[in-house]
């Protein structure tokens, strides 16, 4: 589709480690079209980050690579391009604002100096037009008195606002595509829906596409139109916000929805949690790799990952209980409204 800006095709990338060669990311699909958000989910360890990172090209080297799949920006394919042209891209095409703004700025450098050294390596400005260019981008994202934390380091700004230094940087190009990672992390509930705010107004007023990375469902329910939900490397579902919230087909999605807080939730009552937890890169199940947490798993939960199949247009799931569900289903219903008896 020509309004696709990224797709991302049955992507594999591995890690070379002193115990053996682990698969963090495992055949991931997806696509952002033109001026949509899209939401990517899961626990810590699900290979979320991984996956913006292999966007990005920035794996540990020589020990990350990307072993298969496609990554079209545009429909140019970013695996294959040599690393000189995808500098070129980094803060140009696709901007990456990342986890804690504290590692990802340069403590021993000016703000201005890291800001205007983005500018320029992308744009062909002169360094005092670099420099208007940057005061203007920290107007942008609501720093007061830019010109005076041009001249300012990292620890002299508090968490709020170097996080919103660190999307300055990523916009400072007006990228077609924002990959934010976590970019509330380790901020205070209400900087947190500041950053969210401010990331929606400027995504409206430069048209771009942003691939949001969290592991907070009600930031996605806010924020995104569609979702990717990752679990142990692999995509458990995947479809519109609207078919995932209310059409949840995968016991993962099911159980991060009810382990959300809720308000009208009896005093001194027990939160909902996930039994378990996700299995270590070296210690992969060979099957789906729930079945260790999951109340339906079965025989063939233990033989073989599930392959993903479609729910409805543009909602699949990789899960055997849904695949038998559909399958002693009456012929001619409709498989939209398939789901967990669990999650009924």
């Amino acid at each position: 589709m020509s309004d696709v800006i990224l797709s991302v095709n049955k992507l594999i990338t591995e890690f070379s480690t002193d115990e053996g060669r682990v698969r963090a990311v495992d055949d991931v699909s997806f696509s952002i079209k033109e001026g949509e958000t899209l939401g990517i989910v899961g626990e810590s360890g699900c290979g979320k980050s991984v996956t913006a990172l292999s966007i990005m090209r920035l794996l540990p080297q020589p020990i990350g690579q990307i072993m298969g799949g496609e990554i079209l920006l545009e429909g140019q394919n970013l695996v294959e391009l040599p690393l000189e042209q995808m500098r070129k891209i980094r803060g140009a095409r696709i901007g990456m604002v990342f986890q804690e703004p504290m590692t990802a700025l340069n403590p021993v450098h000016t703000i201005g100096r890291q800001l205007t050294e983005v500018i320029l390596l992308h744009k062909n400005f002169s360094k005092d037009k670099a420099l208007r260019e940057g005061i203007e981008m920290l107007d942008k994202v609501g720093i007061p008195a830019p010109d005076i934390r041009m001249t300012e380091y990292p620890h002299q700004l508090s968490g709020g606002m170097r996080q919103r230094v660190v999307i300055a940087m990523a916009l400072a190009c007006q990228p077609k595509l924002l990959i934010a990672d976590e970019p509330t992390t380790a901020l205070d509930v209400t900087i947190q829906a500041q950053i969210l705010e401010l990331i929606k107004d400027l995504q409206k007023q430069m048209g771009m596409s942003v691939v949001l990375i969290t592991h907070d469902l009600g930031v996605i329910a806010e924020t995104s139109s569609s979702v990717v939900v990752m679990y142990a490397g692999k995509v458990a579902e995947r479809g519109s916000v609207c078919d995932v919230f209310d059409r949840p087909s995968h016991p993962y999605t099911k159980d991060l929805l009810e382990s959300i807080p809720r308000l009208d939730t009896p005093p001194k009552s027990k939160l909902t949690i996930i039994p378990g937890m996700v299995p270590g890169l070296l210690d992969m199940p060979k099957g789906c790799r729930f079945e260790n947490r999951c109340p339906y798993r079965k025989d063939s939960c233990l033989v073989a990952p599930p392959d993903p199949e479609t729910i409805a247009e543009g909602h699949e799931v990789a899960c055997y209980e849904w695949q038998e569900l559909k399958r002693n289903t009456v012929p001619g219903g409709d498989s939209a409204n398939f789901k967990l008896s669990a999650v009924a």
